[in-house]
């Protein structure tokens, strides 16, 4: 029987090691770590976001650059699929107010027990602890273990080594220097999904880190000045800001500061409230009442909200009610940096699609095939990661079983 090995425990392998064993090969799946998946197990902590329920069409611009790369992927493995496959293990999603899809009881451990469950039971042999190192001159796969070298041999290889955000789930990014000796184009990785830093007064860090900014429009501009505005929530931290919001524009502002040094932001603190509205509102006379109360009543602005125009807005803007709602509708952030990979969602940057052929082959080691989050591609939370990273698994695991299987019957 044809074997393919996966090297890799998280959801892309996880995914390619299941399309491989469905194609009738022997799969071994290897990973560096204790368990696998636990990358997978910390992003459903808070409530697992499967996929997301908007047209395919909505859904692929989300892939941005590369979404011709990772499209044919997605399209044999949508977002329909992925629910039909958590449905076959016993575990029915729904959709959320956002459109983004979730287990039930939103967790992922369950989701990921069954998982595994089932793999088993189609054969599929799990070897833990087991970092892989590269090749022998033999070809034959090499990796350390808490017993020492131990080698492994395989008709094609499914590589889901993941990027190298949260190297402590694994994803170290090791692999970079193994397959850059073997000429493999590799773009750097950097950070997506992530926060930024912003140089806070210490008065405003000490008081506001830690608080969420809920209901906010965030205004910022590409590289290429083209004008973006996303509405939601963020957190401010000790460092700057992170969360929602942030996240979904992140890959702009991280180029932004790549390219000119720094970004901004442009905050409406008031998004439901019109300018206009807003000027007649904090209009009124304010008789003996403190600004911190007049902002609250009049303009519903109060708490971090009120820090933050307080952080950035000077004492005569504040005394000055047309110029203040001016500055509630339009707060300027100066985003210094984005926060190192290692605290990042997800990473940009990876293995090139131009190194690849169309089954996620490498073209300069053949047999060799790679998905999910050490391929270069990015896209924001909401769903998009964790289909992306499945789809490309579930590309490269049946590629990968078909590769091995013609392996077998070539004539020597």
């Amino acid at each position: 029987m044809a074997r393919v090995v996966i090297i890799g425990g998280g959801p892309a392998g996880l995914m390619a090691g299941e399309a491989a064993a469905s194609a009738g090969v022997h799969v071994e799946v290897y990973d560096a770590m204790p368990s696998v998946g636990r990358k997978f197990l910390l992003a459903g902590k808070g409530g697992l976001n499967l996929t997301h329920s908007e047209p395919i069409e909505p859904f692929l611009s989300r892939y941005g650059q590369q979404r011709a790369f990772i499209e044919p992927a997605i399209r044999s493995f949508p977002p329909s699929a992925l629910r039909d496959w958590a449905r076959e293990l016993g575990v029915e999603t729904f959709i959320g107010t956002s459109g983004r899809i979730f287990p039930t009881d939103l967790k992922a451990a369950p989701l990921l027990r069954a998982w595994l469950r089932r793999l088993r039971q189609s054969g599929v042999q799990f070897h833990i602890r087991h970092r892989w190192c590269g090749w022998d001159k033999e070809r034959r796969l090499q990796f350390t273990t808490p017993q020492g070298l131990v080698h492994a041999h395989a008709d094609a290889v499914v590589l889901a080594l993941g990027g190298g955000s949260w190297p402590h789930l694994g994803s170290d990014a090791a692999w970079i220097q193994i397959l850059a000796e073997h000429k493999v184009l590799i773009a750097p990785l950097k950070p997506a999904n992530c926060g930024f830093d912003v140089r806070w007064s210490e008065h405003f860090r000490t008081r506001f880190a830690g608080q969420p900014v809920k209901t906010v429009e965030v205004t910022a501009k590409t590289v290429d000045g083209i004008v973006i505005r996303q509405r939601g929530e963020f957190v401010v931290t000790e460092n700057g800001v992170e969360g929602g919001v942030i996240y979904t524009i992140s890959s702009h502002v991280r180029d932004a500061i790549a390219a000119e040094g720094t970004a901004s932001l442009w905050l409406d603190l008031t998004p439901d409230r019109s300018l206009q509205q807003l000027t007649k509102d904090l209009s009124r006379p304010r008789g003996k009442r403190t600004l911190a109360t007049h902002l609250t009543r009049c303009a519903g602005v109060a708490g971090v909200k009120a820090g933050l125009l307080r952080e950035v807005v000077s004492k005569d803007v504040l005394a000055d009610s047309a110029r203040l709602a001016s500055a509630i509708k339009s707060i300027p952030l100066t985003l210094t940096a984005p926060r190192p990979l290692a605290e990042a969602i997800s990473t940009a940057g990876g293995v090139s699609f131009e190194a690849l052929d169309n089954r996620l082959m490498l073209r300069a080691r053949s047999g060799v095939f790679c998905a999910g989050e050490m391929l270069d591609w990015e896209a924001p939370t909401g769903g998009y990661l964790l289909t992306g990273c499945m789809a490309t698994g579930h590309l490269a695991g049946t590629a990968a079983a078909a590769w091995a299987q013609e392996q077998l019957v070539q004539p020597t």
